[in-house]
């Protein structure tokens, strides 16, 4: 062996850090290598999926480490004129943060905190990937977000969603429209 060569040297443990079953197999500069903390993984990008005959969904490989163990499906809370509904998929520990947030501060004997509970808790399913990658959307779950069988799944920063292909279509070019008014909004209160 020539000096400063290591068989194996450099060869991380993935599985420790993202639950898969490749322990060690990868070296760190491959793409599926990547250490990932699962509490502060940003999701981004647009991939155009489809649903197959059971409604599963395969997710995109750039996530799949990140999604390793118990994942939540969650109805998002965003339903509107301006924004349809939608699927969201985050890592459990994510969701469990997310949902603490949401409702630390409220009287938990408020009628309009009791009903957010029962959104964020009635409205998600906990689960994992199968073999194969992908996930199972449960029944109330499709008729929630209107999917069927053309889906696009969206990074939204800190879970992935999924979205009916045409009216995310209608969504995206909308919001493209009044994105410099919202950013504006925002530059106003500051």
């Amino acid at each position: 062996m020539r000096d400063g060569l290591q068989s194996g040297g450099k060869w991380g443990t993935v599985a420790a850090a993202c639950g898969t079953r490749v322990a060690g197999l990868l070296p760190p500069s491959h793409p599926g290598s990547v250490l990932v903390d699962r509490g502060t993984l940003t999701f981004r990008g647009t991939f155009e999926h489809s649903l197959d005959a059971k409604h599963r969904l395969t997710v995109p490989a750039k996530f799949r480490a990140a999604l390793a163990g118990t994942i939540v499906l969650a109805a998002s809370p965003e339903a509107n004129a301006n924004a349809p509904r939608s699927i969201a998929i985050w890592p459990s520990e994510s969701y469990d943060r997310y949902t603490d947030q949401a409702i630390a501060d409220l009287n938990p004997l408020s009628p309009k905190a009791r009903e957010l509970e029962r959104f964020f808790f009635n409205y998600s399913h906990d689960t994992e990937l199968d073999s194969a990658f992908r996930v199972m959307i449960p029944p109330h779950l499709l008729g929630y977000a209107g999917l069927d069988r053309e889906v696009v799944v969206t990074g939204s920063g800190r879970s992935l969603e999924v979205w009916d292909r045409a009216a995310y279509q209608t969504y995206s070019e909308d919001v493209l429209l009044r994105i410099p008014d919202i950013a504006a909004s925002f530059a106003d209160t500051a």
